[in-house]
């Protein structure tokens, strides 16, 4: 098949799959797209894509990754680093020498060196695989962003494993000194690369946005998504970590975020942007994978004959004896720093068996597995092919469908056990900074006393009714806010019986219901004025702009106002 028509058929599979998941809920979405892919793919006139890792490792990876760091909550990373830094690097080291003794001794014609390049290619988890099996079974949210800190770095630290076993298969010979300063190098390199390279194009983001202001907000969202490409590019081209240099990137761009509050335009087309970009390169990814099924498990299982099982044994040996390892780190490398993260206030969710269980299972491994196994070269430098290279892709591809089957059957029913959170302080410093937001805006109403000098009697009275329109909104809010520590409501407020404040929020919930109907309303008749030809397609974008973004607000507050009501926001017609 042509690549372009592949490309297309990918994509477009990609977003149907998506909207199908929506419908399966009983099967995550990543099972669904390999699934399609080894079907599409399996018979002889199916579809076949000659897989390059290398353009794989481009196209793909620095993007993601580059999402996930700019994402990921900065806070929660630097306070949970300890237990991040220990699964991300030092469970990889566990891995790759534990997991690589066995896989030479479980089949000995599989050299040492090579057992450690399939230990080292199968110990980077894949936390969009998480997310897919774990959205809405309530994954404990510290939990979460430990994996996806884990996530972000075992990428790195599981491919330059790969590429010292890699070279001592073909070399024969492995200084350990070397190893250490290589690592360093190319993981603080990246890092250096990355962060560089995120911090001066925010800064020349920020020098020409300070004279175009939001006009050129189209071209930036562009060259931010060219930015992780370029970070990976430039951290490969000087001999360090490609990977570690797009995470970083997205880092640092994201505390130069911080800086751009004004820039409203910009950020909302970056957001639309990014999860367009996440959805697309997510479902292609999974995609690819089901596609190279039929070669990589069918071709070895069938020329195996009534062998067969000999292969799927190893398969499950190797992936039970991962997921062991793993819950072994967790119980004695981690549970010390959970314990302390926990006492300290920084994880809510104390780390009991049955988490740890869950984090066990939530070691998921995915593309970049795939990805590093299939960039493995044919051929050693005197020119012999290199040896076992076939079953290591063939075990690393196994170990991918094994944990992905395992965990999308054992996540749910672990979570389900897991004690109901309560609020999560997530939720409650959202409240609390509402609050403060609408206590600012009320102060910022106030009329000074150069205001009343210079303006007309008349012009301070229509102020003043004005001003207590708006006041009373901010009022209702934060009465709505109230979560009975009396903290957002007012003197007057605090005397009233609970029964009257519900009625209140209540009452306010209506409120907003009829603002987005009346939103609806509007737009339906912009709509209805272009296709009269009363107005162009020009007027009808802005007109549409704006009650966009009043219903985009709207249904924000709906979701918050039904919530502090007592009422379940997901059965709300308008927030759906």
């Amino acid at each position: 098949m042509h690549t372009v028509e592949t490309v297309l058929l990918v994509l477009l599979l990609g977003a149907l799959t998506g909207i199908a998941a929506r419908y399966i809920r009983a099967v995550p979405l990543p099972l669904i797209q390999i699934a399609l892919g080894a079907a599409i793919a399996w018979p002889q006139a199916g579809v076949h894509i000659a897989f390059d890792p290398d353009l794989f490792m481009l196209l793909f990876i620095p993007p993601l990754l580059f999402a996930d760091g700019w994402r990921i909550p900065k806070r929660e990373f630097f306070a949970l680093s300890k237990p991040i830094l220990l699964l991300a690097f030092g469970l990889v080291l566990f891995t790759v020498f534990g997991l690589g003794y066995l896989i030479h001794w479980l089949i000995p014609s599989v050299p040492l060196t090579v057992a450690f390049a399939l230990a080292a290619v199968i110990s980077p988890t894949d936390a969009v695989a998480v997310a897919a099996i774990t959205r809405n079974l309530g994954m404990p949210e510290k939990t979460m962003h430990i994996l996806e800190g884990e996530s972000l770095l075992n990428d790195a630290s599981g491919l330059v494993a790969l590429k010292f076993a890699v070279v001592a298969a073909l070399t024969g010979a492995l200084s350990w000194t070397e190893v250490a300063q290589d690592f360093v190098w190319m993981s603080l390199g990246g890092l250096a690369v990355g962060a560089g390279l995120g911090w001066g194009f925010s800064y020349a983001r920020s020098s020409i946005t300070r004279r175009l202001g939001d006009v050129a907000a189209t071209q930036m969202v562009l060259l931010l998504v060219l930015l992780p490409f370029a970070a990976y590019l430039v951290g490969e081209k000087i001999g360090v970590s490609g990977i570690l240099a797009a995470v970083a990137a997205g880092i640092a761009t994201n505390f130069a975020d911080l800086e751009r509050s004004s820039y409203v335009s910009e950020r909302m087309q970056t957001e639309g942007t990014w999860s367009l970009v996440e959805a697309a390169f997510n479902g292609a990814i999974f995609l690819l994978l089901g596609l190279q099924l039929p070669a990589i498990i069918g071709v070895p299982l069938y020329e195996a004959g009534e062998h067969w099982w000999v292969l799927v044994g190893y398969v499950c040996a190797i992936s039970t004896a991962l997921l062991l390892m793993r819950w072994f780190w967790l119980m004695l490398g981690v549970r010390h720093a959970l314990r302390r993260a926990h006492h300290e206030g920084k994880m809510a969710e104390h780390p009991s068996h049955l988490l740890t269980l869950a984090t066990t299972f939530a070691g998921i491994r995915g593309a970049v597995t795939l990805a590093g196994a299939l960039s493995v070269p044919m051929l050693l430098n005197d020119g012999q092919p290199f040896p076992s290279r076939g079953m290591l892709i063939f075990l690393a591809t196994g170990t991918i469908l094994f944990t992905l089957i395992a965990g999308s059957i054992a996540l749910p029913l672990i979570l389900r056990r897991l004690p109901v959170p309560g609020e999560s302080r997530t939720v409650r410093e959202e409240r609390l900074a509402r609050e403060a937001a609408c206590n600012a805006a009320i102060d910022a109403l106030s009329l000074s006393d150069e205001e009343l000098e210079r303006h007309s009697p008349e012009w301070v009275t229509m102020h003043q009714e004005v001003i207590g329109h708006l006041m009373q909104e901010y009022r209702n809010r934060l009465q709505l806010l109230d979560d009975g520590s009396g903290m957002a409501t007012s003197l007057e407020t605090q005397r009233e019986s609970p029964e009257v404040v519900r009625q209140r929020k209540l009452r306010y919930v209506l409120e907003v219901e009829l603002r987005l109907r009346c939103i609806r309303a509007e737009r339906d008749a912009v709509f209805t004025e272009r296709h009269t030809h009363r107005i162009n397609d020009e007027s009808l974008r802005t007109l549409v702009s704006e009650l966009d973004l009043q219903d985009v607000s709207m249904r924000k507050r709906l979701i918050v106002a039904r919530r502090a009501a007592g009422l379940d926001s997901k059965h709300s017609g308008h927030a759906d």
